[in-house]
């Protein structure tokens, strides 16, 4: 190794030329670096999601969760596996090691999730959680619109807004929060139940049988073929009226003889409001893991701008948390720090070494190695935020350099005997590296058995 470092002191040009190709290779590395302003520390996690309407939390837990959780036993690379049961949802997290691909973890649990639902209540229906963290909550936004009710803009918000958005690059998921679900109720008074002698059943049977499409088969005419549908999807208050439940006689009785049918509200625990102004409708878009967070924004306002066209007049969409502010602020901070502490070191250089080349040399150590930083973080899928472009330490990047350039100055400076200039800086360079090496030797054989023992 000693003669290696110092052989490398002729080869000027394999130097120059190692240090271009990485500069080139860390500026590419730089430019096509995901930007977040805090590093993503979630593990790597599954979520089943079951909604349960009508259960208390005992119930989901016996019910739900503890068969979900159960089928997830001996998943291959599972450090933990735990669950939520609350009145009406049941949250099941499957924690796979980071080594695991997150896409192929899903599918791991998706096939387990098709054994769990012959173990199910016949209505349930486990969905598989987005492909975000808690550092994905990227854009929040605002649907306002005067002469609209709550209940139409999150309407407006679930099937026109939500599902566009879905739609943009890098976007994993899009929640609603506030606002009041709109519904057909069927309000049925018991007496004209009795009066007509039906029972409730008949009537859910009614509503349900006639609330969808069929197909029943070709007609064949001359050279012509025609397609035979039954029409019996619902679109109004006045088609769900008009639904046959029995005949008496050859008379229909109608939905509409025993229930009154109106436009009603799910059950809702929550709701959001703005400004001390009254309720209003969020929208949260959530970020796919690993993606670049300043470039989905950019995409998602680009969106919106073209979404809000297609709304009705008067629907406007008001952004109030954008997390770009906080990504430019990181970047700003990070380039003052850089700036700041690269002119400090050099001033410092220059004072300890007193040679402006010898402290330029030095400084030179500065941007090679962040180079090989951003190599290496884009190698290995770090993104660039405060703590790992923020904790970047001038002194310790110059350390090394400033040890080889002083100690070959001082050896210039008192050698008398007749050896030219290059070799007594290779003779310099044998002398640092000694207890260089010595010291990657020792940290090796110390830190070896216990890296080893925190990968068993």
């Amino acid at each position: 190794m000693e003669n290696f470092l110092a052989s490398m002191v002729r080869q000027k040009l394999l130097i120059v030329c190692i240090f271009l190709g990485v500069a080139i290779m860390g500026v590419y590395s730089l430019l096509s670096l995901p930007i977040d302003a805090f590093p993503d520390l979630a593990n790597n996690q599954v979520q089943v999601i079951s909604e349960v309407r009508g259960l208390g939390p005992v119930d989901v837990e016996q019910l739900v969760t503890i068969p979900i959780e159960t089928v997830m036993n001996g998943l291959p690379n599972v450090e933990m596996t735990r669950s939520i049961s609350k009145y009406g949802l049941s949250v099941v997290t499957v924690i796979f090691s980071d080594k695991v691909d997150i896409y192929f973890a899903r599918q791991l649990v998706l096939e387990r999730l098709q054994t769990a639902r012959g173990r199910l209540p016949a209505d349930i229906n486990p969905e598989l959680g987005p492909i975000s963290t808690a550092m994905g909550e990227i854009f929040q936004y605002v649907v306002e619109g005067k002469s609209y009710t709550q209940t139409e803009l999150k309407s407006l918000q679930d099937w026109q807004i939500k599902y566009q958005l879905r739609t943009i690059p890098g976007v994993a998921e899009v929640n609603t929060w506030g606002g009041m679900t709109d519904e057909y109720e069927v309000e049925i008074a018991p007496t004209l139940l009795q009066q007509y002698g039906l029972t409730l059943k008949d009537v859910f049977g009614a509503i349900e049988r006639n609330n969808e499409n069929f197909g029943a088969g070709i007609i064949n005419h001359e050279s012509e073929q025609y397609v035979v549908r039954g029409l019996g999807r619902v679109n109004s208050l006045a088609d769900i009226e008009n639904i046959t439940i029995k005949s008496r006689n050859g008379v229909p009785i109608l939905i509409k003889n025993v229930a009154r049918v109106y436009h009603g509200t799910a059950l809702r625990q929550g709701a959001s409001t703005k400004d001390g102004q009254g309720e209003t409708i969020v929208g949260l878009v959530m970020m796919l893991k690993g993606e670049n967070s300043r470039a989905v924004i950019e995409r998602v306002k680009s969106g919106l701008k073209q979404i809000e066209k297609s709304l009705p007049e008067g629907v406007r969409i008001i952004p109030f948390y954008d997390q770009t502010a906080l990504v430019e602020q990181t970047i700003d901070t990070v380039k003052d720090n850089l700036f700041k502490g690269g002119i400090l070191v050099l001033l410092v250089l220059l004072l300890t070494v007193d040679s402006l080349p010898a402290a330029l040399i030095c400084a030179a150590a500065i941007p090679i190695s962040m180079m090989f930083s951003m190599i290496g973080m884009k190698w290995f899928g770090i993104t660039a935020n405060i703590m790992s472009l923020g904790a970047i330490d001038f002194g310790m990047i110059v350390d090394g350099s400033i040890v080889m350039v002083e100690n070959s100055l001082r050896n210039l400076a008192h050698d008398q005997s007749e050896k030219s200039k290059l070799e007594i800086i290779q003779e310099s360079v044998r002398e640092v590296s000694r207890p260089i090496l010595f010291g990657v030797i020792i940290i090796t054989i110390v830190y070896l058995p216990i890296l080893g023992l925190e990968g068993m």
